[in-house]
């Protein structure tokens, strides 16, 4: 069976501002999801927390976040991508809000899980739904849109929650984020109200069951890569204003600043990756070759920014930030479009589920690991060696496991 027939009518009726809600639901994903980050060197002489407890709670997010990406994926391939994203951020927003009146590091680490719960909705919700509804040579331009989302909400979030800090104090920003986030449910709501009112499609009762997306060696080396990026961003995404101001030196605000710039140039690289790469396949190149080009030259590029960051004088090390933000940001993209075209429109909710849920084990390991290494060596080289060590690692998942990116033919399920 091919797509072709459906497809039309289907994309008819998705109308041009899902996509774009998609990217700002994602860029709301890690505004909140980063604000502990940002807020670590106030909450760390606030509540008098180590560079390991801050570790925790950074890791505490994806106890729940992991498993949770299985079970929305699951929720958005067979019933409702629109809904099951839309209480996903309910649930986040909510748990952003009452951050802000956290009095212990017990009720801030229940809320990282609250936080991780709603947050598992977002990318297992929006690979589904672009699976369905855009063409394989748009993907990298729709799967690019979402990165910038991704990189906006962290730049947004240490820029501006930065400077807010520095005025309201971190409980104030936790509450205003919280409280603007839940505007997003409006539009989503108003636009998706009709493609959400649609019973479940073919497709979703005959998608690939979990055993058969397991039993599959392109799952295990996407998950290998996944594994591998998520190390080298989540690092970066976690510990860079703690390293800013303890290692270098610099207040708040000019961390915010520098952290802001960082992630504009991420954003770039990865809108600008997503449209090269569509403009290459659209030349008659296959996906196979342009989607491996880039994992393997983007993951060589981010694990000698990291390395560099051990080695190099401080203004060296700054340059080298921006250095891994161009090839973590130029790597992301594909991400999210390999697994789309490998999984195909049946089954992309279930496959990212599972591929992020193995990717995002990264984000359980990597926060613990760093505050050891940070609090036992006194510095950050350690951790940027190994974080350059595990990125280089998804050379060999995307680059050798997966021996080719092409959409899977799944035998049919009756419904």
């Amino acid at each position: 069976m091919t797509n072709g027939a459906a497809a039309p009518a289907a994309r008819a009726a998705f109308g041009p501002w899902v996509v774009p809600l998609l990217a700002l639901a994602i860029f709301i994903n890690y505004v909140d999801r980063g604000n502990l980050a940002t807020a670590a060197p106030l909450l760390k002489t606030e509540l008098n927390l180590s560079a390991s407890e801050i570790g925790v709670l950074i890791s505490a997010f994806f106890w729940a976040y992991t498993p949770g990406l299985v079970l929305a994926g699951w929720l958005a391939d067979r019933f409702n991508a629109y809904m099951t994203l839309a209480a996903g951020l309910a649930i986040w927003s909510i748990a952003t809000l009452l951050t802000g009146v956290a009095g212990s590091i017990a009720v801030l680490l229940a809320l990282r899980v609250l936080l991780g719960v709603g947050e598992a909705a977002a990318f297992p919700c929006s690979s589904t739904i672009i699976a369905r509804h855009v063409p394989a040579h748009r993907l990298g331009a729709a799967n690019a849109l979402t990165l910038v989302g991704l990189s906006m909400g962290p730049a947004v979030g240490i820029f501006f929650g930065g400077h807010l800090m520095a005025e309201l104090g971190w409980r104030g920003v936790f509450l205003l984020f919280g409280a603007v986030s839940l505007l997003w449910l409006v539009p989503w709501l108003v636009v998706t109200r009709k493609l959400s009112a649609e019973p479940p499609s073919a497709e979703s009762a005959t998608g690939p069951p979990f055993l058969a997306i397991l039993a599959r060696r392109e799952l295990w080396g996407a998950s290998l890569g996944h594994f591998a990026i998520n190390f080298g961003f989540y690092f970066v995404v976690s510990w860079m204003p703690l390293y800013l101001v303890q290692a270098q030196g610099y207040t708040v605000p000019e961390m915010a600043n520098l952290g802001g710039a960082i992630y504009l140039v991420y954003a770039a690289a990865a809108y600008g990756s997503g449209w090269l790469s569509d403009r290459w396949i659209q030349t008659g190149a296959t996906v196979n070759r342009v989607r491996k080009t880039f994992f393997v030259g983007t993951l060589m590029l981010s694990a000698a920014g990291l390395l560099a960051c051990a080695v190099l004088p401080p203004a060296g090390a700054i340059a080298s930030l921006f250095v891994i933000a161009v090839g973590l940001g130029a790597v992301g993209p594909h991400i999210f479009a390999t697994a789309q075209t490998l999984a195909g429109p049946q089954g992309a909710g279930k496959w990212v589920g599972v591929q992020n849920a193995f990717g995002n084990f990264a984000g359980i390991l990597g926060p613990i690991v760093t505050g050891i290494i940070v609090d036992r060596t006194g510095g950050f080289e350690g951790a940027f060696v190994l974080a350059a060590a595990v990125t280089l690692t998804g050379v060999l998942g995307y680059g050798v496991i997966v021996s080719k990116i092409a959409p899977i033919a799944w035998a049919k399920r009756a419904a």
